[in-house]
């Protein structure tokens, strides 16, 4: 039986897996439930699908590839890359895809978690020391509740299970939805379809799409001296990290990236009527900004109609919204994730069979959670980044679990669980320094918020801050017990 078992085998689990060996720990074992490792970037293959941070700061800072082909790489790259980094560090040992995780109880008594999975239709359980949760927060696609859907007499699917064999060439396509997914493929389906409608309930704020590709000469300077390769990542890093200004201080401070925003969309849309509504009326930020150069001019072809009014209903041949139905033999749900149950939906159980609740859902530094001892979340609550790389966030907390490892070791421990009150004196400082971000005060509805509209989802600061405060665990907050 494996000492750690690593639930999700995407950037969060390769880059664990990565540093426990670079660490000497070679008794773990990394789980998937998909046939192949790669997480988001292996699920995600639709039309135009890409990074929307730009490719030197989207990959492991121990790990730099010279080789990105464009500033914003696409999805086949970004999963090549995931691949040629298991193989380079020998993660294929490790690694079991097709196990999906069914449940995970803590034995208090053996002082060990109990993993069961399910693998080929055959019940496989795994007793661990620890478990690092690495399923990452886009992993359950949300469908929203929609009367009817059920009855639709054509193709329907979600973007993140795009179905391949549904040839859209000269069809009629229904996109529900106009998120970060949706202005990527949308461009691509509307040279596709006979007619494409997009049903937009609220409009996303939009920044021109800064891609180009990478000479070829500038790669090879990238493999012959890394330094440059590092130098660009760096500037990247900090060029973002400037934007986060708005989002941690005052959300009036967002007031460059809402002009850039609103230029952008006057530049490419001269329709007045069409103009207004595709201008959003929440302040910038409130809802992820995303990033396209394409998706503005892709709505004013003559095959694609812009829908505003709420959706009522799905019939057999379309889709119901203000007066009338609009035929559709394909639906594309671009509806996002259900982000706080990806955690949740491991069901997990800790001391007393205390279970990870999306109503209730909170870590400390996003990490670990009181009552679960051994139980080390990547991407967990309050983590997440409206600006920046979330792989950037991941490393640091792959970082902090080491640091809680280290603990164990030097102590001759068996279980690391932090305490009750240094949870709930982070979680209050964090709530009240979110209640004053732009995803509070912006006005706006997003998924950033649960349905008490408490913001379980971002972090309220700059990536340095969390780096500087995750790096090495405080002894002080964490009850550490004997072997």
């Amino acid at each position: 039986m494996p000492g750690i078992v690593i639930v999700g085998a995407g950037f969060g689990g390769i880059g664990m897996g990565i540093a426990l060996k670079k660490a000497g720990y070679h008794d773990f074992v990394i789980l998937d439930k998909a046939p192949d490792l790669g997480g988001t970037w292996r699920d995600n293959q639709y039309p135009g699908c890409a990074c929307d941070v730009p490719s030197p700061l989207y990959s492991y800072s121990f790990e730099l590839n010279p080789d990105w082909s464009r500033l914003f790489a696409p999805q086949q790259e970004i999963w090549d890359y995931l691949r040629n980094c298991a193989r380079k560090y020998r993660l294929d040992e490790h690694v079991t895809c097709g196990a999906a995780v069914e449940r995970m109880d803590w034995d208090d008594r053996a002082r060990r978690w109990n993993v069961e999975t399910v693998r080929d239709g055959e019940l496989r359980s795994y007793r661990a020391r620890a478990v690092v949760s690495a399923a990452g927060a886009l992993h359950l696609p949300s469908y929203p509740d929609i009367p009817g859907a059920g009855g639709f007499g054509g193709t329907a699917f979600h973007s993140a299970r795009w179905n391949r064999s549904s040839e859209l060439a000269g069809r009629r396509v229904a996109v529900i939805g106009t998120g970060a997914s949706a202005i990527q493929f949308v461009p691509e389906v509307a040279k596709q379809a006979a007619h494409l409608t997009v049903f937009q309930r609220t409009p996303p704020w939009i920044h021109p799409r800064p891609d180009a590709e990478i000479p070829g000469r500038l790669r090879a300077a990238f493999r012959k001296a890394p330094l440059t390769a590092r130098a660009l990542r760096d500037a990247i890093y900090l060029a973002l990290e400037a934007r986060a200004v708005g989002f941690t201080i005052s959300p009036k401070l967002m007031a460059p990236l809402e002009a850039a925003g609103r230029m952008h969309l006057a530049r490419q849309v001269t329709d007045p009527a069409l103009r207004a509504r595709l201008t959003p009326d929440y302040t910038i930020g409130c809802k992820r900004i995303l990033l396209s150069s394409d998706y503005y001019p892709a709505l004013q072809r003559p095959n694609v109609s812009l829908v505003t009014d709420p959706i009522t209903g799905i019939t057999e041949h379309g889709v119901i919204a203000g007066a009338g139905e609009h035929p559709a033999d394909v639906i594309v749900y671009a509806t996002g994730f259900r982000v706080i149950e990806s955690v949740t939906s491991l069901n997990v159980a800790g001391r007393d069979g205390r279970k990870l609740a999306p109503e209730n859902l909170e870590a400390y530094r996003g990490v670990t959670v009181a009552g679960f001892p051994n139980l080390f979340l990547l991407l967990g609550p309050n983590t997440g980044q409206g600006h920046t790389s979330a792989v950037f966030m991941i490393e640091s907390q792959i970082q902090h679990v080491l640091s809680c490892l280290r603990i164990l070791a030097r102590d001759k421990a068996g279980t690391i669980e932090v305490s009750e009150a240094a949870q709930r004196r982070y979680n209050d400082a964090l709530q009240r320094r979110l209640r004053r971000a732009v995803w509070s005060e912006g006005g706006c509805d997003s998924w950033y918020l649960d349905a008490a509209g408490v913001n379980r989802t971002l972090w309220p600061g700059f990536t340095f801050e969390y780096w500087a405060r995750t790096r090495r665990a405080r002894r002080a907050d964490y009850a550490v017990t004997g072997s």
